[in-house]
């Protein structure tokens, strides 16, 4: 569809200045009027008040009401998902993401590759595709087709898994299911590990992708290493520290599916491996009864902790509690992989809760690495908002 065709947004006097800025929010405040009959997930035109068209997006009901496709006066048909799919795919092949020994990795992350409100993970020759807006859940079907048209990918299989990341309110009732292809295996491959992918009951996309260079960084500390994964879901962790030559690696989740899930992707690199145990318990429970000095390498990779602002002051306390247990457990000369993957969350604010929980322990502690999310979820210059995962790796005397 044409942009002429499409029904138009006003914006009041003055609130285009963030879209001149490439911001890709328009905010519901900032709308003059709506055109009538306007459906949740209808492309629409967005104009200044003084009738200049400042691009075309995706509307939804909301505090952000449009999610900008185009800063221009274009159509948002196939060609226009085919381009930026593609454009998506040479990134990654710049990154040097796409070779034999690694299959996984994320080719759609929202904002970050000017899709807001889609996010593809591609495992092996199956596509995960995420919708987090009504907009991307209309064109599910256009970017499934152009996602199996992508000259060299070889994606055989999409499968759509939105149930969870839909808005409620907007009662889309999402199918997580195929929407080309079907089965074919679950095992793909990351820097030259195999790991079993949950995509049809797992979290997110049935892998936290985001960890990949972490993981690696993590296996250059592992030789001889006493080793605590916290929250491992599915074992990320362990299997690199394992491969950068572990003592023993312990893994601990409060779910029984997941250290399932663990225990298989460790067989599948390691099979028979003893170093390695894992223990279905709460993290705090599991940190209280460990003797100080037990291990000299932990891993706290905690789900999200604030999912809204409101939550903020909770989260604090909730990572200066986890930090502080840490501190007290580790060995001298111990180092701790500590995360947040928290958007609500800055910088600052998670350096905060660990600096205090550092400052309780009374052990001197220094910083060797800040960490973040990886060039496969990349960040938008004018969103900074896409930048959620945070991290510090921290030597403890």
């Amino acid at each position: 569809m044409s942009s002429s065709q499409l029904k138009t947004i006003t914006l009041k006097r003055g609130k285009e200045e963030s879209l001149l800025r490439f911001h890709p929010w328009v905010f519901s405040g900032a709308i003059a009027s709506l055109p009538d009959g306007l459906e949740e997930g209808e492309t629409v035109r967005v104009e200044a008040s003084d009738g200049r068209c400042l691009g075309t997006g995706h509307y939804e009901i909301g505090s952000i009401a449009v999610r900008m496709l185009e800063n221009t006066d274009s159509a948002i048909d196939g060609n226009f998902y085919a381009s930026r799919l593609r454009h998506a795919w040479d990134l990654r092949r710049r990154l040097g993401l796409i070779r034999p020994d690694n299959s996984t990795f994320r080719l759609v992350h929202g904002e970050g590759d000017f899709l807001p409100g889609c996010v593809v993970d591609i495992y092996g020759d199956t596509a995960v595709l995420q919708a987090h807006s009504p907009g991307m859940h209309y064109a599910r079907l256009t970017i499934a087709e152009e996602l199996t048209r992508l000259p060299d990918a070889g994606i055989k299989n999409v499968y759509y898994k939105s149930e969870t990341t839909l808005p409620f309110k907007a009662r889309l009732d999402p199918v997580n299911d195929y929407i080309i292809g079907g089965y074919n295996t679950n095992i793909a491959i990351e820097n030259g590990l195999k790991f079993n992918i949950d995509w049809l009951k797992g979290q997110k996309t049935g892998f936290f992708v985001d960890q990949r260079d972490n993981r690696s960084l993590l296996q250059k500390y592992s030789a001889g290493a006493r080793v605590l994964n916290m929250f491992c879901y599915t074992g990320g962790f362990s299997v690199y520290s394992m491969r950068g030559g572990a003592e023993l690696v312990h893994s601990v989740d409060s779910s029984a599916k997941a250290i399932t899930l663990t225990d298989a992707n460790i067989e599948l690199n390691f099979p028979g491996d003893t170093r390695h145990k894992s223990f279905a318990e709460d993290a705090f429970k599991y940190l209280a009864k460990v003797e100080k000095g037990a291990y000299d390498l932990i891993i706290l990779d905690p789900p999200a902790f604030a999912k809204h602002r409101s939550a903020i002051r909770n989260a604090m306390i909730g990572y200066r509690r986890l930090n502080a247990a840490a501190f007290e457990k580790i060995a001298p000369g111990g180092v701790l992989f500590t995360f947040s993957c928290s958007q609500a969350i800055s910088k600052e604010q998670f350096r905060l809760a660990v600096f205090t929980a550092a400052a309780m322990s009374g052990r001197r502690v220094r910083i060797l690495h800040q960490l973040t999310q990886p060039a496969d979820h990349p960040v938008n210059i004018y969103h900074p908002e896409g930048e959620y995962l945070k991290g510090l790796v921290l030597y403890v005397e």
